[in-house]
């Protein structure tokens, strides 16, 4: 719809646990039956165009979270939204993975936005906090230690919840200024692509996202300009 969805074309989620359908994993099957007919009935080529190629503007960074499902929070369809979401909504400058994603959706699929998507009352920055041991995963949540302690002067005083909030946000900040910092997106730049990234949190209790306004689509907008690597 050129001019934004009708209320009745907006995704109602089912409200179904696994528990619900007996923990039965045929019970999905018949679920996904269901779902892939009533799309097929209100859309008979949906699928058969979805087949042949995908075209997303978006590539998401988000936290694998259970509770916080990309499409949906959004409510955007299959296809829009090119997603890649790990513990804690990292972007690892020596991470395969990630940089994996991200030059696809810039250089193959010619995505336009970067989000990168945390969410308050996050385990993973929760248990950064901590001082305990998780196994693996500790490893990789020394980098929000890190960002801990860079700002530490900012905890001092706050309870616990707003002490994990506070570090969700300036997690988030800082995935994407190292998004930013990868020559993927500053030879897109330099390319004339416009790749915009931002940063936006989730708020598990009420379902609305929050902007952060650090929105950075060049490079004189970089965190610093020591992060140029790109003549």
């Amino acid at each position: 719809c050129k001019n934004g969805p009708h209320d009745h074309d907006l995704i109602t989620p089912r409200l179904t646990s696994f528990s619900d359908v007996g923990e039965n994993l045929e019970e999905l099957f018949r679920m996904n039956k269901i779902w892939a007919e009533t799309i097929t009935a209100q859309h008979p080529d949906f699928f058969a165009e979805r087949a042949k190629t995908q075209n997303p503007h978006i590539v998401w960074i988000g936290c694998s979270d259970s509770r916080v499902p990309a499409e949906t929070i959004v409510q955007l369809g299959p296809g829009e939204i090119f997603v890649h979401r790990n513990i804690a909504n990292q972007f690892n400058h020596t991470d395969l993975n990630s940089l994996s994603v991200l030059q696809y959706a810039i250089e193959h699929l010619q995505v336009e936005h970067v989000i990168v998507c945390g969410h308050y009352g996050c385990g993973g920055v929760a248990a950064s906090m901590k001082n305990k041991q998780h196994g693996l995963v500790d490893n990789w949540l020394c980098n929000l230690k890190d960002i801990y302690w860079k700002n530490k002067k900012l905890f001092n005083e706050l309870s616990e919840e707003e002490r994990i909030n506070l570090l969700v946000r300036l997690n988030v900040k800082q995935q994407v200024y190292n998004v930013t910092a990868t020559s993927i997106v500053q030879r897109a730049w330099a390319n004339g692509n416009q790749v915009k990234v931002h940063g936006w949190v989730y708020d598990l209790s009420t379902g609305l996202l929050e902007d952060l306004k650090v929105d950075i689509e060049n490079e004189t907008e970089l965190c610093d300009q020591i992060y140029k690597v790109i003549d």
